[in-house]
């Protein structure tokens, strides 16, 4: 679980200065990111050691990562907002 320094650490990181970033980011990781299991929280941590242009065109859907950890990532994101 995480706690409250980590969290408050993720949100700023989250926060990226591109909006179309962070109104996906900066919510998963206040609202989704706590109840996420150990190794989830990992490979959020991990999305964000990423460039900006390339989760921007990840969630765009202008392409997909080749780590499969991170495609996961941006799955469980973008399933978050898309209707089904």
């Amino acid at each position: 679980m995480a706690d409250s320094i980590e969290l408050n650490r993720l949100f700023w990181h989250s926060r990226r200065g591109m909006l179309e970033l962070d109104v996906l980011l900066v919510p998963f990781v206040q609202e989704v990111y706590p109840s996420l299991d150990a190794e989830d929280q990992a490979r959020y941590r991990k999305l964000l050691e990423c460039e900006d242009q390339d989760m921007f065109g990840w969630f765009m859907q202008r392409g997909e990562p080749e780590d499969a950890d991170l495609r996961r990532m941006v799955r469980m994101i973008l399933d978050r907002v898309q209707p089904k």
